[in-house]
């Protein structure tokens, strides 16, 4: 563990802390000037492999080799996440709450309960062991990860969005990734260099969130030793989040409104005006619409907030980033854990992905952690998944729109059956049947073009009877050649050549949403190619790239 520094001229002080903090197995050192402080931070800053960074810096506020409040500010440009307590005497009081008010973490009145002391140092230990770990996640973790459609049109808004400071309104499920969109648009802004702060209104009690968001003064109420700085302080040049803005209570809701319309607030218990030059970004899972017309929420904040809205969607409408997903969270587990990455198998992540996630993105990470944890092999099998995702009903999410000479056409709608429903088939497209919801059993088999027409789609295969073998869409083209070859058919190849290029074709510009340079480029063909096709196969597609 790395060392609480002691700053202090006082060998007295120094000795006791020392003791104490020995006691409970937290390292030390100790030093008599803040330009020792300095000196050390210099060394470990230019890389010197001999010298450890502190966990927790502890000073005094007057010494005879410099100020402390100055050694503050130095130590926040060095180390900003470090946790700095300030030790004073009564006296110096005001300076402590300066000091407070510049950053430090927490100050130390002297002469101090030596219990009290060592209570306080253990919590910055822990705040500063927090703050590692969140930003050896950041390092480590890409911002978002998503190749379906809807996360790039996500994707496509952060981009636009680069350049302004404009107020965002993202909506989504809970556990559907919020605030990794919120840092997200914080981090490619024109206010990135400020801080991120995210605070969650529906955690924290209604009559601490006032004090939590706006700050307190001195004497505020019972309690309110010292001046305390707010969300919006702290945030103070960056953004501040609020996340699950829905269920702010109403009297709040009239103080953000004048922060959002002013640009300034008061403290609780405070006369003077504070300017917030920051920006807000605001999160929900509610509709807020139906919020304000049961008079939950205040129409005119409302406007404020929604600006420009985001909506993030749920995992079950992205269930292709599911594979991609499953093996990141995988390997994060692994690495949180300190053991080797487990792999997961293909029928295990077909069940994954027949999954509805009513936990979204949040529910598969925690999946994937408790797989590392209790999966008995190295390779993750399906009968290793949890209860439960085998015992849930499979899901089907809905068919994208076709297109059909340029018109979108709108699928035909259709009930998944759960696995255990049919008979078992190893090879069977993900795992599932689709059946009309008015069909009382399932349908005949269809033809076996249609079924490879279908499978090249990416669609399930129409429903077979219980007693028949279910085709790969490879087997059903071999089935459907062997059909062609045998009646006489004439030129077999460009026939199931003809077909299989216009599904193909069709299924990329859906997936573009009508553009046929991303088609083509997503396809691994050129444009000339795409157009050529498309005009041969008679496919009249849009063109809007």
């Amino acid at each position: 563990m790395k060392p609480i520094w002691i700053v202090d001229d006082d060998p007295s002080i120094r000795f006791v802390l020392e003791k104490a903090l020995a006691r409970e197995n937290l390292p030390t050192r100790s030093f008599t000037h803040p330009r020792e402080v300095l000196d050390a931070l210099a060394d470990i800053t230019a890389g010197d492999p001999a010298r450890q960074a502190p966990q927790v810096l502890v000073s005094d506020i007057r010494m005879p080799g410099g100020s402390g409040l100055q050694l503050l500010e130095k130590v926040r440009e060095l180390q900003p996440g470090l946790p700095v307590i300030i030790m004073t005497a009564y006296s110096d009081l005001d300076s402590a709450v300066s000091a407070f008010q510049r950053g430090a973490f927490e100050y130390l009145p002297k002469p101090f309960d030596l219990p009290k002391a060592v209570e306080l140092i253990r919590r910055a230990v822990e705040e500063s062991q927090r703050e590692e770990v969140t930003e050896e996640r950041q390092a480590e973790t890409p911002e978002m990860l998503g190749q379906a459609p809807a996360m790039q049109d996500v994707f496509r808004a952060i981009g636009r969005l680069s350049q302004s400071q404009v107020t965002v309104l993202i909506t989504g499920e809970s556990g559907s990734g919020k605030e990794l969109v919120a840092r997200a648009l914080h981090k490619h802004s024109p206010c990135a260099d400020g801080p991120f702060v995210a605070i969650n209104t529906a955690a924290i009690p209604k009559d601490l969130l006032e004090s939590e968001l706006f700050g307190h003064e001195r004497g505020a109420f019972t309690g309110a030793q010292t001046q305390r700085r707010g969300r919006f302080e702290q945030a103070e040049g960056g953004t501040l989040f609020l996340d699950e803005i829905g269920d702010m209570p109403f009297d709040l809701q009239t103080r953000l409104l004048r922060v959002l319309s002013d640009g300034q607030f008061y403290r609780v218990g405070g006369h003077a005006a504070v300017k917030a030059h920051v920006r807000v970004i605001a999160a929900t899972h509610q509709d807020l619409e139906k919020r304000v017309k049961e008079g939950g929420f205040r129409e005119d904040l409302f406007h404020r907030l929604n600006v420009i809205r985001l909506r993030l969607p749920a995992l079950r409408e992205r269930h292709e980033d599911v594979p991609m997903l499953t093996r990141h969270f995988l390997q994060q587990s692994a690495r949180q854990l300190g053991v080797e990455p487990k792999r997961i198998a293909d029928s295990a992540l077909v069940r994954l992905e027949q999954f509805a996630f009513p936990g979204n993105v949040r529910q598969l990470e925690n999946i994937c952690h408790w797989l590392t944890v209790m999966a008995p092999a190295q390779v993750i099998s399906l009968q290793d998944l949890p209860p439960e995702v085998l015992e849930a009903p499979v899901f089907q999410a809905p068919a994208r729109p076709a297109v059909a000479d340029g018109q979108a056409v709108a699928p035909q709608p259709v009930i998944a059956m759960p696995v255990a429903a049919i008979a078992p088939a190893p090879e069977m497209v993900g795992g599932l049947h689709a059946v009309a919801p008015s069909a009382p059993q399932f349908a005949a088999a269809a033809p076996a073009a249609t079924w490879a027409a279908d499978a090249a789609v990416g669609l399930a295969a129409p429903a077979a009877a219980a007693t028949s073998p279910v085709l790969s869409w490879e087997q059903a083209l071999e089935a459907e050649a062997q059909k062609l070859l045998s009646g006489g058919q004439p030129e077999v190849w460009d026939a199931l050549t003809r077909r299989f290029e216009s599904r193909l074709i069709r299924t990329a510009l859906v997936a573009t949403h009508g553009r046929r340079m991303e088609a083509a480029q997503r396809l691994g063909i050129g444009r000339n190619t795409i157009t050529r096709k498309i005009q041969e196969l008679g496919l009249d597609a849009p063109d809007e790239g």
